[in-house]
């Protein structure tokens, strides 16, 4: 269901062609923000998806940019704001793969590189769009972090430990940004799959499924209802927290 709510902004979503990040792009796109779709691996399935948008009445552009790297994501904003207008909605959604394993099998590689996508590319990303934000007084940065961290999950520290770090920088800019009219906070997803998960073992997904108390699997539907949310002018009094959307696992 459209509404109006957005009308007027710009939404950057990070890791958008497919899975949570389109969720979330259809989301802002339906409640009138102008959407910037962002890929590195698969530049097209994320045309695809702005052109989905478009045809559904919304305003959509999609564009490749590796958003660990200074220099592009630099011109990501600002190709973006040539395009659509000054980015004031960030979304760093962009993920790299996620393996789980036991401490002795990681290597110091893949360690620097959930950093890169969870804590580097976030502040690349501020830093980017936040004077267009800070001029206009408003703005809304949503990392996309995980139920992971709070919950201490094992065999998975590269992935906790970074999400931990996306939080600690959330919170301090929440703090450092809020005189400026500008709101950091924190979606927090269960385990929702979508592509990526499809060859998970199934007794995982079962098992996992039997513990939500609200009994289905959440949907990227409902992580775009949660970033949504933070966007609206409703939650400018809201900053520096973080909504578990996980069907009630969460136990802390």
């Amino acid at each position: 269901m459209k509404d109006n709510s957005l009308t007027g902004h710009v939404a950057l979503i990070t890791g958008s062609s497919k899975g949570l990040g389109a969720g979330v792009a259809r989301s802002l796109a339906n409640a009138g923000a102008k959407v910037v779709i962002n890929a590195f691996n698969n530049i097209t399935r994320g045309e695809d998806l702005a052109q989905e948008i478009i045809a559904n009445g919304g305003e959509a552009i999609a564009i490749r940019a590796d958003v660990s790297k200074e220099a592009e994501v630099r011109r990501l904003i600002e190709q973006a704001g040539n395009e659509l207008g000054p980015v004031d909605i960030i979304v760093p959604n962009a993920t790299p793969d996620q393996p789980q394993l036991p401490i002795e099998q990681y290597d110091e590689e893949l360690y620097r590189r959930m950093l890169d996508f969870f804590v580097i590319s976030p502040f690349l990303l501020a830093q980017a769009a936040l004077p267009g934000m800070k001029e206009k007084k408003w703005g809304r940065i949503i990392n996309i972090t995980s139920e992971v961290y709070a919950a201490s999950v094992p065999n998975f520290s590269a992935y906790v430990a970074a999400k931990g770090g996306q939080i600690g920088w959330s919170r301090s800019m929440s703090g450092e940004l809020a005189p400026y009219g500008i709101t950091v906070n924190m979606v927090a997803p269960g385990w929702i799959p979508v592509e990526r998960h499809a060859n998970d073992p199934a007794e995982d997904k079962e098992g996992y499924l039997a513990k939500i108390p609200v009994g289905r699997w959440g949907t990227p539907d409902d992580i775009g209802n949660a970033v949504k949310f933070f966007a609206q002018e409703e939650s400018s009094f809201i900053t520096g927290q973080t909504l578990h959307v996980n069907g009630g696992m969460t136990p802390w």
